[in-house]
């Protein structure tokens, strides 16, 4: 959680391999791991939406969601797309998580912010193996549409996975999560489990950076 700046999409990119990290280290599952490229956190199981959700709108709903994985047929030396595969497990892969879809060859152009972000988060959470990592996905959404998306986060927690949600938004987000950090101009300002905290001090802390007395206590070092 953080205000618009605090740095809360650049970190997620650090841990994610689109920027190097100019010092620390990062712990994954109890070990250091060096992830260099968004590549080297999905070998790990790292899978990210990130807000500008990396669809290409001329591209259909399946290609969109294998892009990078596509599945393939062998004819001798030569491969090709199994379209009718992709576009069959697409559709069952986001019904498995609640997303229903008109049809897996509907260009990704066409649909709403709400369906966009649907199929975003339903890539993720498909190919997501530990941890899904989830950024500002409802700041541009109507109430329906954040609702389901708090929807799809649920599931993923149900499936095992962990999930990270960055947001501004505490509303949003206070119903599904157990643990707040809040970050302040690329620092943190505190890590509460959500029975310790009220809803209005993290939004305190989020304006201002200050932790309130009650808490100080217990709020871990940097």
């Amino acid at each position: 959680l953080g205000d618009t700046g605090a740095g809360k999409s650049t970190l997620i990119k650090i841990l994610t391999g689109v920027y190097p990290p100019t010092r620390g280290e990062i712990f994954f599952e109890g070990a250091p791991v060096t992830i260099d490229s968004p590549h080297a956190a999905r070998e790990i199981g790292i899978e990210t939406v990130y807000q500008d959700l990396a669809l290409v709108p001329l591209m259909s709903i399946a290609r969109n969601f294998w892009l990078g994985q596509e599945i393939t047929r062998s004819f001798g030396p030569i491969r090709l797309l199994d379209h009718r595969a992709m576009a069959e497990r697409a559709r069952e892969a986001l019904l498995d998580i609640g997303i229903r879809i008109r049809s897996a060859d509907e260009p990704v152009g066409l649909m709403s912010g709400g369906e966009r972000q649907s199929i975003a988060i339903g890539r993720a959470v498909y190919f997501g193996k530990k941890l899904l990592i989830l950024d500002e996905p409802t700041s541009a959404l109507s109430v329906k549409q954040t609702r389901e998306v708090l929807n799809y986060t649920r599931r993923a927690k149900e499936r095992g996975l962990s999930v990270i949600f960055i947001t501004h938004n505490i509303a949003h987000v206070h119903e599904v999560a157990d643990r707040f950090t809040i970050i302040r101009g690329g620092r943190k300002v505190g890590d509460f489990y959500k029975h310790e905290v009220s809803e209005m001090e993290v939004a305190q802390m989020v304006m201002t950076g200050a932790v309130p007395a009650r808490l100080q206590i217990a709020t871990p070092e940097e």
